[in-house]
């Protein structure tokens, strides 16, 4: 016959061990969460990092439970123009990655970085989200190991005058002693323009148009108030010359591992956090251009046509379209 006593004591073991048992679930379950490391050189402050709160809690309300979004701000994680090469090793899970970073690999998407390639912020969820990008991002994946998610509208530049004039074409910026960035792409770009293209430090824009060592210089609205350019200048043209972007992308590593239905939620999370940027981004642009006209500046829009002819048969007759596949830029340029 049993004793009583050893059945009790069994019973308790048992009830502990089950008891330890349902208390090991919950780590363990953390555990099986998907790490999704998300590395950004952006600040706090800007759309470009509060879109990846937006993207962790679509995809906590979409994927309760299976993934740990870990967003890392200030390039803490790793530095600027490092994160491609990060997610091709399987270091890094997700970043945002611009059109610069990817010509690198991917010469043809140097077109991206030409001026008027595209017309507008809509013009570039367009080509993007249609057939010229599946087919870009298809090499992009094949070439960088990442999978592109959605695009990121970082902001159109436009040109900043020292002295207010007429513009209404390229010949009207002749003899303007233009700043541009360093690099030989970007002096083109302000060759191309009609101006004279001048490099000068970030740093020294300032006291170069105080000056007059420099007559302009181009960048996107909320740069130029940041900076307090205004203070300087006379007068906005609304050139639009360069619609730049940026790509939420993944590691392959990552997205291969995930099934149909995690792939689909990443992505529509990384489309949400696009939407919240693009949205707001445009919004901003808009209405610095009301700040700027209360703080004495004109704003002028020129002939953008004209503009857009004469830099697109620049950019033709040069070594930079050689890289870039036949049809494309028709193709850029008919959808609507």
């Amino acid at each position: 016959m049993t004793n009583p006593r050893h059945l009790n004591r069994r019973a308790l073991l048992g009830a502990t061990a089950a008891l330890g048992a349902a208390g090991a679930l919950p780590a363990a379950f953390a555990q099986s969460k998907i790490a999704l490391r998300i590395s950004t050189p952006a600040v706090p402050d800007d759309w470009h990092a509060k879109m990846w709160t937006v993207f962790k809690e679509a995809l906590d309300k979409s994927s309760p439970n299976q993934f740990d979004v870990q967003i890392n701000l200030n390039a803490s994680l790793f530095k600027q123009g490092t994160e491609p090469a990060a997610m091709a090793r399987g270091n890094l899970e997700l970043s945002s990655i611009s059109a610069f970073d990817i010509a690198k690999l991917v010469p043809e998407f140097s077109i991206f970085t030409a001026g008027y390639i595209v017309r507008d912020p809509q013009h570039q969820q367009k080509v993007f989200n249609g057939p010229i990008g599946e087919d870009l991002f298809k090499t992009v994946s094949e070439k960088m190991d990442v999978t592109v998610l959605s695009t990121i509208y970082l902001g159109t530049r436009q040109v900043n005058l020292r002295e207010a004039r007429t513009v209404r074409t390229p010949a009207d910026l002749k003899g303007v002693k233009l700043r541009m960035p360093g690099s030989k792409e970007w002096l083109f770009l302000g060759e191309a323009l009609g101006a004279t293209p001048t490099p000068l430090a970030f740093g020294e824009v300032y006291l170069g148009l105080k000056t007059g060592t420099i007559d302009g210089q181009d960048n996107p609205l909320p740069t130029v108030r940041a900076a307090k350019f205004y203070e300087v200048t006379k007068q906005l043209v609304l050139t639009n010359h360069l619609v730049d972007g940026i790509f939420i992308a993944i590691s392959n590593k990552s997205w291969n591992a995930m099934s149909a239905a995690q792939k689909q939620n990443v992505r529509a999370a990384a489309q949400a956090a696009a939407q919240y940027n693009n949205e707001n981004r445009i919004k901003e642009e808009a209405q610095i251009v009301d700040f700027f006209r209360q703080q004495g500046l004109q704003v002028s829009t020129p002939d953008l046509d004209a503009f857009r002819k004469a830099v697109q048969d620049a950019y033709a007759k040069s070594e930079y379209a050689k890289v870039w596949p036949n049809g494309l830029l028709d193709r850029i340029n008919n959808t609507r």
